[in-house]
């Protein structure tokens, strides 16, 4: 009996050290400050493994030395991770400009599908009523905020598609930096830019450049976030 006892001791050991030597774990933040960033969507080219970072910013992933992290968030330039070793990682995710953005959505990347390249999220963020695992187990809950992640990132494309640099600057007389502060403070939201023609839109962007210009010039420039 306490050999039966040991094994499994052992046996249990074992997995843990497996587990801990296969899973990275780190944290997210906004690069230049102590912002912690949510929603950054997290996968490993090679092993096809997928996470998501929770409300204070930390992750963790299975993967292994040798491997390479893709890191996404909407509004932030995408990073990569060579996976030298397994010590907890700090990730720092710039803040994307709107000429990155025009880049972004010319690219290939635009094509992106991912219904196409990660069907399993889909499919494991279903809920069935006759199991109960589906509904609280982490990869269901990771799944289903991946489903949201993509439709936010589809949403922000679909924004940069239609509020670009050159249709804003054919309409008010601003350029440059200038012209980088105002599409960012009067960013449409998605709603907006799907229930309004072309008339519409250069209603409200005219109409915000009445507003920017009534703004002190202080308040012109974008405001640089707290850290928490």
């Amino acid at each position: 009996m306490k050999k039966i006892c040991l094994l499994t001791a052992m046996l249990f050991s074992l997995a843990f050290f497996v587990k801990a030597q296969t899973t990275l774990k780190g944290t997210v933040y906004e690069n230049g400050s102590n912002i912690r960033l949510d929603n950054v969507f997290i996968h490993d080219k090679n092993n096809k493994q997928y996470t998501i970072a929770d409300k204070n910013g930390n992750f963790e992933i299975k993967t292994e030395a040798g491997h390479l992290l893709i890191f996404d968030s909407p509004g932030y330039v995408s990073d990569t991770l060579y996976v030298v070793d397994l010590t907890p990682k700090k990730i720092s995710l710039v803040v994307k400009t709107i000429a990155l953005r025009e880049v972004n959505i010319s690219s290939t990347r635009q094509m992106f599908d991912p219904h196409k390249e990660y069907p399993e999220i889909y499919e494991k963020s279903k809920v069935y009523i006759m199991s109960p695992s589906s509904w609280f187990s982490k990869e269901g809950k990771d799944a289903r905020r991946l489903k949201k992640y993509f439709v936010k990132e589809e949403q922000e494309r679909h924004i940069d598609a239609v509020f670009t640099r050159a249709y804003v600057g054919s309409i008010v007389p601003l350029k440059g930096q200038e012209l980088e502060n105002f599409m960012t403070i009067y960013r449409p939201s998605y709603a907006f830019v799907t229930n309004n023609n072309g008339p519409s839109m250069a209603a409200y962007i005219n109409d915000s450049y009445k507003k920017y210009m009534a703004l002190p010039p202080e308040k012109r420039v974008l405001q640089k976030l707290s850290d928490h």
